[in-house]
């Protein structure tokens, strides 16, 4: 089955943070690809994936990157697929720099922004899963059950967990 969701970032140590967005895909049963994409140091290899993402069958795009964090706008400004950008944290200023650089893309190139860090990744990857569930009433069961399993781990009473 090819992938419909494609998650980029711009290096290996990325990984660390993107790799929530996939294990979240694969609970809920989505295929994911995910690829090194750096928009300073391969910029070839982002206009190539990025121009060629919808033909090679994805349907949403989870772009991580920390510091200045061009990945996700440069990415969203090649494809009309839905760009969802996670901030990576950052040593110097603890991904503040990659939060701004993504929400203040200039009007007409959307990237949708979350949190920095494994939450970002996680809703990025369920934000992703809400995208394509529209279109798949199946997919839309299994989100509704991991959401309904995640409320219901939520203790009512403080002295109610161990």
């Amino acid at each position: 089955m090819t992938a419909v969701v494609a998650i980029i970032m711009g290096s290996q140590s990325d990984w660390e943070t993107m790799r929530h967005a996939a294990e979240t895909l694969a609970a809920l049963g989505i295929t994911s690809e995910s690829r090194i994409v750096s928009a300073h140091r391969t910029p070839e290899r982002l206009f190539t994936f990025a121009r060629g993402a919808k033909a090679e069958g994805f349907k949403v795009i989870i772009a991580g990157a920390g510091g200045a964090a061009h990945l996700p706008g440069m990415a969203a400004s090649l494809t009309e697929l839905p760009v969802l950008g996670v901030p990576v944290e950052s040593r110097a200023l603890a991904g503040i720099d990659s939060l701004y650089s993504m929400v203040q893309m200039p009007a007409g190139v959307p990237v949708g922004t979350l949190a920095i860090g494994k939450a970002g990744a996680i809703n990025a990857a369920l934000l992703a899963a809400s995208v394509l569930a529209l279109n798949d009433p199946s997919l839309a069961g299994r989100l509704a059950a991991w959401r309904k399993r995640q409320t219901d781990a939520v203790a009512e009473r403080p002295e109610e967990t161990a």
